[in-house]
């Protein structure tokens, strides 16, 4: 018998949301553990001995996938049911093509934007950062500012969130990735035939951070400055749909062991 499988993952990352949004849709049983951000990436160099240096990771029979697309490729040859990916074979060529397109164009934009604006607020990020510190020191003010100080400056160097030009860049790929979104959609439910498929979990995932449905993680409060961006975009269909999606398709789940 198989061990369980153990997802490492940072709590509110768009891209961690489509890997357990998956392993939701599928109903598997696992654990999650989620290291401090900044040290995630020491610990994803350990687990895939360099393959890839960020979560999610997950550990499945005896193998450590890193990548969102390749965990759920792994999660559809292990679990099959029920499927994220197209039987027919024109179809699921397209469905991993929307896939392939949303990770490069919208999921680095979309992150870029919120934390551009997130970093602006050292509360809101010291809040985040402080259900990772020990309990004995979570309410210490000094610690926390400790903390945003160095996840501000780490975001900085990792995901290149350093000038008002790059934050307005990101903000016209959003757009443009949400154009092309809303075009695949057309007057149909779904990105590829009548049914949820990856293609579907793809997009509205990485979409979470700007759409903040209910049913996806919990976000910290919304900076002032990110406000605006978020009413600019509330009224778009693919905003709409996104919501859509996770009223839908994301299953609710209890907590797994940490």
């Amino acid at each position: 018998m198989s061990e369980q499988p153990v997802l490492w993952h940072i709590p509110i990352s768009h891209y961690n949301e489509k890997a357990r949004w998956a392993l939701a849709h599928k109903g598997i049983e696992h654990e999650r553990r989620a290291p401090m951000p900044g040290a995630h990436m020491a610990v994803a160099l350990w687990l895939t001995r360099g393959r890839t240096k960020t979560f999610p990771v997950i550990e499945l029979d005896g193998k450590r996938i890193g990548d969102s697309t390749a965990i759920i490729a792994a999660l559809e040859e292990r679990y099959p049911e029920p499927p994220l990916y197209p039987s027919d074979p024109a179809e699921r060529a397209r469905a991993l093509a929307l896939e392939d397109f949303f990770d490069e164009e919208l999921g680095p934009h979309a992150r870029l934007l919120a934390f551009h604006h997130a970093i602006r607020h050292r509360e809101s990020v010291a809040q985040v950062g402080a259900g990772y510190l020990p309990a004995r020191v979570r309410d210490s003010r000094p610690a926390r500012a400790a903390l945003a100080s160095f996840a501000t400056g780490f975001v900085r160097l990792r995901y290149g969130v350093a000038s008002d030009d790059a934050a307005k860049a990101a903000e016209l790929g959003v757009l443009a990735a949400m154009d092309r979104l809303e075009a695949e959609l057309g007057q149909g439910e779904y990105l590829v035939g009548g049914d949820f498929t990856v293609a579907d979990l793809t997009a509205a995932a990485l979409l979470y951070p700007l759409a903040q449905p209910s049913e996806g993680p919990t976000l910290p409060p919304t900076p002032p400055s990110l406000e605006s961006v978020l009413a600019n975009l509330a009224d778009r269909p693919g905003i709409r749909w996104a919501r859509e999606m996770f009223r839908r398709h994301r299953k609710p789940e209890p907590p797994p062991a940490t």
